[in-house]
This record gives structure tokens, sequence and C-alpha cells, in this order.
């Protein structure tokens, strides 16, 4: 039974995920648990970004798939929000989700195949300013240089896969020409290649090798 103290001090969630069994699922588990207080659900990054600006929560829960924009844009969505919940996202750990989720800025990951339990004190952790991640392989993770772009630098690579023109990625990614340069300039550092085509075959060969793209 939850009384007016418990309520008060309960951790305030919202949940994003596509499938409506997952969804319906971690509903039930977080009710039936008075440390929480289950505030909206919402089965789209676009949904759940709305919903969080009109209603505060704590954390929110996203799978890391969640259409159509994708739990790495939408986490960047929200770095940009004052007050935005701390992100744990529920995905599939051998897919390296936790991975990008950790290099998006998320607070925490916990894969679908652990119990019920792991997520619940994943949440509360998070929710007292904790970062909760399962094992990383630290010299891995920095012998990626893919690991080390940003979400906008990400977002880039992957459209000049596409043989964008400077001007074409200017408009498909709402900045001005400068900027297009600058973040290309950041890119080609960061991947230690020296022009446009050397870019593009980093990134299909890391497609290729299994790593993150």
């Amino acid at each position: 039974m939850r009384t007016v103290s418990s309520v008060e001090k309960a951790v305030t969630i919202i949940l994003g995920d596509s499938n409506p069994l997952v969804l319906s699922a971690m509903s039930e588990v977080f009710q039936r648990d008075t440390r929480f207080s289950l505030l909206a659900t919402s089965a789209t990054a676009e949904g759940f970004l709305t919903t969080v600006l009109r209603i505060p929560a704590q954390v929110g829960i996203i799978d890391w798939a969640l259409p159509e924009m994708g739990g790495a844009k939408l986490l960047e969505q929200l770095r940009e929000q004052q007050g935005a919940p701390r992100i744990v996202v529920y995905g599939d750990q051998a897919g390296e989700a936790h991975l990008g989720a950790l290099g998006a800025g998320a607070a925490g990951f916990v894969a679908r195949s652990d119990p019920a339990g792991t997520l619940l004190e994943t949440c509360l952790a998070v929710a007292a300013g904790k970062m909760v991640f399962p094992y990383l392989d630290v010299r891995a993770l920095q012998g990626n240089p893919l690991q080390t772009l940003s979400p906008r630098e990400m977002d880039m690579l992957e459209a000049l896969s596409r043989g964008l023109t400077n001007r074409e990625l200017s408009r498909e990614l709402g900045i001005s020409g400068n900027t297009v340069k600058f973040h290309l300039s950041n890119l080609y550092d960061k991947l230690s290649v020296r022009s446009r085509a050397q870019a593009i075959a980093f990134y299909y060969s890391n497609r290729q090798s299994g790593g993150k793209a």
C-alpha cells in the first residue's frame, strides 16, 4: 500500500519502448514497486521527448532502438533540455548498445536479458546520481575512433557515406556551411584521415568488421 510519504519519496519514472508487450511488462513491474512512481509511457522517441517536456521525471528508461529518432538522437535532444530525466537504456548488450549509450550520455544501461530486479536497482542508483553500466573493456573502447565521435559527428559520417555534398549536409543537418566544415575538420582529426573518401572508407570498413557505425 502506498502512503502519502512513500509517494513523495518515490522515484518518478517515464518509460519508452516500441514493443507493447515489453512496455506493459515494465509498467507492471514499476507500478508494483512502491519505491517508484510511473508517470507516463511512450512507444516512440518523439512521444517520449514530448512527454518529458510536459511531465518532469527523475529517470527515463528507453529502448535503444526507439523509433523513429533512435536512442542516440533522443539523448542528444535531451541534453539540450533543462531538467531532463537521467536516462537508463534498456537494450541488447550483444549489439554493443551499451557502448553507444555510454558515448551518447546515458546514465545507465540494463540488458533485456537481465532480471527485472537489475532494472529496478539500476534506476534507483541513477536517481541517486550514479552511473551504472555493465563491464566495459576500456582498452577496446579507446581503440575504436568511432567511440570518440559526438552524435552530430556520427550523423555527419553516416550522411557522408551516402555521398552528400557539403551543401546537402548543411540542409539535412540544419547547420550552416561553415559549421559543416568545422565538424568535418574535427571528424577527420578524430578518425586520423585526410579526406572525405578516406572517412567514408573508414566508415564502411568499421561496419564490415562489426564495430559501432
